[in-house]
């Protein structure tokens, strides 16, 4: 396991800290082929677990109250379980409060606790280090308190910490990616009813490299929520629950009521739902050029029409575009920063590596970072 030594080191700090033997979970952060913004509003996404993650250690306490600590951070916090309110001076703790706090309306905890974490997701990158802490936390307390919870259960206790604490409205793909990954496998789902098909990926000569702008960003950035209210109420125009239901002639029947911009992000909203049932289908019949040919669509969406992305994001695909080596590159996750996603070969890696590194730091002055990530499995207990 890539995460052996994370695992080893959260133990020892549980142990030095607590005295005790903790259950140790390990949480993996995600990629998503393709599909961006698409979950909030009932669609489709094609994400997959990866081998990078983080490692929660917990255990009962005989205190009269629990105790996080966050290795990474170098920070101790301390709660009550009848006392689960959000705190405005620490991002991080608000994650563990609101799943806490999920937990609790569910099954209520009589027992205090203890809990270490530490990651080896990098932090802004868009490979979901919040879901992977959230499932980490609830996962971990199921299996501490035996409180019989359906994973089903748990990452929508996940996604409520996010909305209620966080004041994210992500929506469920997340979670779900991270709690049900498959090893050496991407899934279809459907974010309106969370059916999920398993689609096993043969890459072949070819391989994912992931390159992060190394801008910082926040999902709890307004834009991201004004692009959620801007679909829900093209939704809402149209008398339905979610752009789901929608089909791209009923938005062109109520175009003229619509800004430029706000009909601009239905539509790809729409057109993504379409390409991510394309992509699965390209990766079924092995068809990698479609496959590589759908990305930069969806990348050109994103920042075209959704206006998600930024310059540096741009300025990657780009490079990725004037590269015999790559057949589809795109930005993933909320935007305005993180990572591209890049399909290449393998034999041209450290070539195409060296080539975007000098490029970058002449166009903007600072380094950019690469990851090769491998597609694993989801939550597990370790121990």
């Amino acid at each position: 396991m890539a995460n052996n030594a994370l695992a080893q080191k959260v133990e020892l700090e549980f142990q030095k800290r607590f005295g005790k033997e903790p259950l140790l979970i390990f949480s993996p952060g995600r990629i998503n082929l393709i599909g961006e913004h698409t979950d909030y509003n009932n669609g489709f996404v094609f994400p997959a677990a990866i081998d990078k993650g983080i490692v929660c250690a917990i255990q009962k306490n005989n205190k009269d109250s629990c105790e996080v600590y966050a290795i990474d951070k170098n920070r101790s916090e301390t709660f009550l379980l009848d006392h689960l309110k959000p705190v405005t001076n620490n991002w991080w703790l608000n994650y563990v409060l609101g799943v806490v706090s999920g937990v609790q309306e569910k099954s209520k905890l009589t027992e205090n606790f203890d809990i270490v974490f530490a990651g080896d997701l990098p932090s802004g990158a868009g490979l979901s280090s919040s879901a992977a802490l959230e499932n980490s936390i609830v996962f971990g307390l199921n299996e501490l308190f035996d409180l019989k919870l359906s994973k089903k259960e748990m990452i929508a206790i996940s996604q409520k910490a996010e909305h209620d604490f966080v004041e994210v409205k992500c929506g469920i793909m997340d979670q779900f990616a991270s709690m049900f990954g498959v090893q050496d496998s991407a899934l279809l789902l459907d974010c309106k009813t969370l059916a999920s098909k398993t689609y096993q990926v043969k890459f072949n000569q070819y391989k994912l490299l992931l390159i992060n702008t190394n801008v910082k960003h926040s999902l709890a950035d307004s834009a991201y929520n004004d692009r959620r209210n801007v679909c829900e109420s093209v939704a809402a125009k149209l008398g339905v629950t979610s752009l789901r239901e929608v089909a791209i002639s009923d938005l062109q029947s109520i175009e003229k009521d619509l800004s430029e911009a706000d009909f601009q992000k239905a539509l790809y909203v729409l057109e993504e739902n379409r390409r991510v049932l394309a992509a699965a289908e390209s990766l079924e019949k092995n068809d990698l050029k479609r496959f590589g040919e759908l990305l930069f669509a969806s990348h050109n969406g994103l920042q075209q029409q959704y206006n998600v992305s930024c310059a540096e994001l741009d300025f990657l695909v780009s490079c990725a575009k004037e590269s015999a080596a790559v057949i589809g590159a795109r930005m993933m996750g909320g935007g305005f920063g993180g990572c591209t996603i890049n399909l290449l070969k393998a034999t041209e890696i450290e070539q195409f590596k060296k080539e975007v590194e000098e490029a970058y730091i002449k166009k903007f002055y600072k380094p950019c970072s690469f990851y090769t990530v491998t597609l694993g499995k989801g939550v597990f207990r370790v121990n």
